[in-house]
């Protein structure tokens, strides 16, 4: 794949758009993400947006109770959560829940289990975002879930996708190269897509298109700027922990393991910090 312009021609969009069936953005998440970006978000208005869907509700009370905000005192009301957690984060939560209920016609076992382990994912991500000068805590938690969000599309459109997910697990293979070979659009490329169209900033569908290429830490900053690459590197970092953490195979290969921590300038000492601290976190959130 050439990266000398990291836009998709008119041909390309319109083979995956032929291809792939890509969720539209709920007008709640619209609504929510307008009364966000204003100078002064009005956040009685954001708790009732919140509060008129279960799942939103849920995951806001569980994510203000979480040890990344959670004080001694927990909060059982969407407006006091809200107000724990700040617009930004409250942002994180709408499109977390919208994401996950737009993705529909796969087996409960398999999705649950996807959902699972990216929000631990983000979780993980925002934690070692925050340890980082410069980097968004919120755009990290954003970007982690978003980065993968288009396998399950792709899963439920080609039969034969968890096969060939099942092989690259098994064979060390580069999900990117194996969808390349075998399907008209990559992962990487659809989910770069689909926060397009929901309205979420450039950079995470710049982070996102590039995620699995070998070359993301060569490229110039005019292809991928250095904050997409930032999304990508603390991401990186955050699998590869959450694999040791939970015992799985690591997606995320030792080199470009070494070239996030590089690149992030995070030594040997910070990373046991992390390891630890990405370990309470995902422990409180299992519980």
């Amino acid at each position: 794949m050439t990266h000398s312009n990291n836009e998709l021609s008119p041909e390309d969009l319109q083979k995956v758009i032929a291809t792939i069936d890509i969720p539209t953005c709920p007008g709640m998440v619209s609504d929510a993400m307008e009364e966000g970006q204003k100078d002064e978000p009005d956040l009685i208005r954001l708790a009732e947006i919140i509060s008129s869907d279960a799942g939103m509700s849920a995951a806001a009370l569980k994510l203000a109770n979480s040890p990344l905000f959670g004080t001694s005192s927990p909060v059982s009301s969407v407006r006091k959560a809200v107000e724990r957690l700040g617009t930004k984060n409250v942002l994180c939560v709408v499109v977390a829940s919208a994401l996950r209920a737009s993705v529909t016609g796969l087996p409960a076992a398999w999705i649950e289990q996807f959902w699972k382990r990216t929000t631990m994912l983000a979780l993980a991500s925002s934690l070692i975002a925050r340890r980082q000068y410069g980097i968004s805590a919120d755009a990290a938690y954003t970007y982690a879930l978003f980065h993968d969000a288009a396998i399950p599309l792709l899963m439920r459109r080609f039969p034969n996708y968890g096969e060939v997910l099942e092989k690259c697990r098994r064979e060390g293979i580069m999900l990117n190269v194996a969808e390349e070979q075998y399907y008209p659009c990559s992962h990487p490329v659809v989910g770069s897509l689909l926060v397009r169209n929901w309205g979420l900033p450039a950079i995470l569908g710049q982070a996102i298109r590039f995620h699995h290429e070998n070359d993301a830490y060569d490229l110039p900053d005019r292809t991928l700027p250095g904050g997409a690459l930032s999304l990508i590197a603390v991401t990186q970092v955050a699998e590869h922990l959450l694999s040791e953490i939970l015992d799985e195979d690591i997606e995320v290969g030792n080199d470009l393991f070494k070239r996030a921590l590089d690149f992030l300038g995070i030594s040997g000492d910070d990373l046991d910090d992390l390891r630890q601290r990405v370990a309470t976190a995902i422990e409180s959130a299992a519980n």
